[in-house]
């Protein structure tokens, strides 16, 4: 809850800006059940309300924009935009006025696409990451990839922080790579390949799977010498889910607070957002991507994924004012 009429005794989830009075208990094969939080032991509450560490140098006590920057002639709504360096490094400057983390990435991961060999999705990040740094960028830098040796190539060029879309999964070599750089980084869930993702996903539980499936992964995290101080995690939006699978995330995206660590929803422009909202061009999404990720910060996620990073810090700016009083 954000309403300002906070009654005696509700907690403050995740040392964030938001406040709860009650849980719901989820467990496969019953209703949900609502408990009150004094029913509660230390122990569960801990993950609900301890408050995160900073994630890449950036306090999470507020919430954080992620700009995207795709490198890229195909992914789904900007590719080929960016493509010449030059012009990466253009659109990254101005990311980096309204933007916390610059997110750039190589190879698209939209449904179908065709996975882009390691020199080529190299040649395509690196040098952009390097640039931004020689031209004075002090800011925490994102490799999205989901291969080691274009982790290791971006951490070379000055790269801060990892965002996995297979959460390590998929090249046995990252987790070493981003253990022995001593890097963030963002677990998101998917399933099979960008190739295959949305033939016909199924899930039993979609919401308790998906948290069931992260919550193995950050234990492989960690068991790759990953501390869980350095870990965020990622639903997943559009990776893998049908458009019922992507609402029924959306609207209980709280539960992921149960783990422990900080939360990035990444649901920008996705094509759900285009067919509820009748918008078949995917850079005309930008209102609905506004309402998705207004939602997902009033449930408390301390990073949101965009491609339309000043609207967003508007967006982000007025809701702030108006639920918290915050007019910085």
């Amino acid at each position: 809850m954000t309403d300002p009429a906070r009654p005696e005794g509700a907690l403050t989830l995740a040392g964030g800006w938001c406040w709860f009075d009650r849980v719901e208990v989820l467990e496969r094969g019953k209703a949900p059940d609502r408990v009150d939080v004094r029913e509660l032991s230390a122990a569960q509450l801990a993950p609900l309300t301890d408050g995160r560490p900073d994630f890449a140098g950036l306090g999470l006590d507020r919430p954080r924009i992620m700009g995207i920057l795709n490198v890229t002639p195909d992914s789904f709504s900007d590719g080929g935009l960016f493509l010449r360096p030059e012009a990466a490094v253009m659109q990254a400057r101005r990311m980096a006025a309204g933007a916390d983390i610059l997110d750039i990435g190589g190879e698209s991961t939209r449904p179908g696409a065709q996975e882009v060999a390691e020199g080529e999705e190299i040649a395509r990040t690196a040098p952009v990451i390097a640039a931004l740094r020689a031209g004075g960028l002090e800011g925490p830098i994102s490799i999205d990839t989901r291969k080691a040796a274009v982790a290791a190539a971006a951490f070379a060029a000055g790269a801060s922080l990892l965002n996995d879309v297979t959460a390590l999964s998929y090249d046995p070599a990252m987790a070493a790579v981003a253990a022995g750089q001593g890097a963030p980084v963002v677990l998101m869930h998917s399933i099979a390949t960008p190739e295959t993702m949305q033939d016909d996903p199924q899930y039993d539980d979609v919401l308790l799977d998906v948290y069931d499936a992260l919550a193995a992964r950050v234990a492989a995290a960690e068991a790759a010498g990953i501390p869980r101080a350095r870990l965020a995690i990622d639903p997943g939006i559009g990776f893998g889910k049908t458009l019922t699978h992507n609402l029924v995330l959306l609207q209980r995206l709280s539960l992921f607070h149960g783990l422990g660590l900080p939360v990035l929803l990444g649901a920008s422009r996705k094509r759900f957002i285009g067919t509820i909202g009748a918008e078949a061009e995917a850079a005309r999404r930008m209102p609905g991507s506004l309402a998705v990720a207004l939602a997902g910060v009033a449930q408390g996620v301390q990073m949101i994924r965009v491609h339309d990073v000043a609207e967003t810090r508007q967006a982000l700016s007025l809701w702030q004012a108006v639920t918290q009083g915050d007019q910085a």
